[in-house]
């Protein structure tokens, strides 16, 4: 019994290293991350776009029960205000994630830069891994300032936008007496 134990524990850890080697392996190959990329995009593009038909839905249902009531005035434009808003922020963050996909490689190409330069400069190991935490702390920092502008843009722009469009197509549907 004594030998089967000791028998048994190669096993699993040969196992283990196999398939540690399989994961470093696949995730070397570019076709994995491009993989990854068209699957997570996917995945926000078809979550986004569900949004945006639940957003216009409870809009015109907003809309259409508005109308039929004739002691709340359709024409104030909360719903469409509630409703741009709600689209503005949705692709906003989309537009975050999207940017936030380009701007780790090209952060990691900086940093990786910087480091091999201040090597090549002489700087002492110690030195290197000091300046080494202040340039990830400012990177960092600067990416995701970028991010949060970037996204507020995104998201006021796309606000406004679906303001305009749903106030203008519901001002069209009364005129033509569509409701």
């Amino acid at each position: 019994m004594a030998e089967t134990k000791e028998q048994e524990p190669p096993i699993p850890e040969n196992q283990s290293i196999i398939s540690s080697m399989f994961l470093i392996r696949m995730m070397s190959k570019r076709r994995t991350w491009v993989f990854l990329f068209v699957s997570v995009y996917t995945i926000l593009l078809s979550i986004s776009w569900n949004f945006l038909k639940t957003v216009l839905s409870w809009y015109e249902s907003t809309m259409s029960a508005n109308s039929s009531n004739p002691t709340i005035s359709v024409s104030s434009g909360w719903p469409a205000l509630y409703a741009s808003v709600l689209l503005g922020v949705a692709f906003g963050v989309l537009s975050m994630v999207a940017a936030l996909a380009v701007a780790v490689p090209a952060t990691l190409v900086t940093w990786i830069t910087i480091l091999v330069l201040l090597t090549f400069a002489g700087k002492p190991r110690r030195d290197l891994v000091l300046e080494g935490k202040k340039l990830t702390a400012d990177i960092t920092g600067f990416v995701v300032k970028v991010l949060i502008k970037e996204g507020n843009v995104v998201a006021a722009l796309c606000a406004v936008l679906g303001y305009l469009a749903l106030v203008f197509t519901r001002n069209k549907a009364q005129e033509n007496g569509v409701d």
